[in-house]
């Protein structure tokens, strides 16, 4: 059996499976906010209980809000800032007894969308988070790809691309730089022009998003990229934005497909449980 841990700002969610992603069990706790050693213990308390009930001892997977340093092995770049600078991966290790597979919350949804999801069968597959922040996840033949700083599929921490009158002055973003796509994709961002409803808002919001994407196609060259958060349950992005990118992507033809999630809200706990390996082949 495996188990994932999805680590939010407001609750930990726990998800057991078996190895052809069936739902053994699930519970889900509230985050000890500002606690870091609450939250170790927490996740530590959640796993006994989810291994209580469904009776055997599992993998342990953890999605986080944040990278793991390749040089302290630390905490960075998490939105949950009691985790910064903290050896969260030993310390988990400590108390569960065993092993323990850590990753970004993007990353582990584009491998759960990767392995049974949209992005199914796909050998390059992007995975894009546009909820309170915009993140991203890549997934190569079945593995994330992280990368040597361990940031690999941070695009919303790109510079939008050709900003026009529409997106100027640039936005200042908390991590210090302006012009963030994260500034511009984020739902928090579409809700202040206005929302999904509001005609010229969400227009904008879907040449900022074709801009962006296409800067991912022109580097990345996926097979699919799939939506996840609250802003991708916006119907008309499908239809739309692929219309919209092509103008941007270097090439005559884009094969590339844009794909709603298929997992939703699921998609970080089982691609949690996945850091282990995905499902056997046929």
């Amino acid at each position: 059996m495996r188990i994932g841990i999805d680590l939010g700002g407001t609750k930990i969610e726990g998800f057991v499976m078996d190895d052809a992603g069936r739902e053994r069990a699930r519970r889900r706790v509230p985050t000890p906010r500002g606690d870091y050693r609450a939250t170790v213990e927490a996740i530590a308390s959640l796993v006994a209980a989810l291994e209580s009930e469904s009776g055997g001892r599992a993998s342990i997977g953890v999605g986080i809000p944040g990278a793991i340093s390749q040089v302290s092995g630390l905490v960075k770049n998490a939105n949950s800032t009691c985790l910064i600078g903290r050896p969260l991966q030993g310390d988990l290790e400590a108390a569960l007894g065993r092993p323990v597979r850590l990753a970004n919350d993007a990353n582990c949804f584009a491998l759960s969308e990767a392995v049974d999801g949209a992005g199914r069968g796909a050998r390059v597959v992007f995975g894009v988070i546009l909820g309170t922040g915009v993140g991203g996840g890549i997934v190569v033949d079945g593995r994330v790809l992280e990368g040597a700083n361990a940031i690999a599929g941070e695009w919303g921490h790109n510079p939008l691309p050709l900003p026009g009158d529409d997106d100027l002055p640039l936005r200042p973003c908390y991590c210090g730089r302006a012009g963030c796509i994260e500034t511009y994709l984020c739902g928090p961002a579409l809700e202040r022009e206005g929302g999904a409803a509001d005609e010229g808002a969400i227009a904008r919001y879907e040449a900022r998003l074709a801009r962006a994407l296409a800067g991912v196609i022109n580097l990345l060259d996926p097979d699919v990229i799939v939506l996840g958060g609250g802003v991708s349950n916006v119907d008309r992005l499908y239809a739309n934005v692929p219309r919209l990118w092509g103008a941007h992507v270097f090439s005559d033809h884009v094969a590339t497909r844009l794909a709603r999630h298929v997992h939703g809200d699921s998609s970080g706990v089982r691609g949690a449980a996945w850091l282990w390996g995905g499902p056997p082949g046929p």
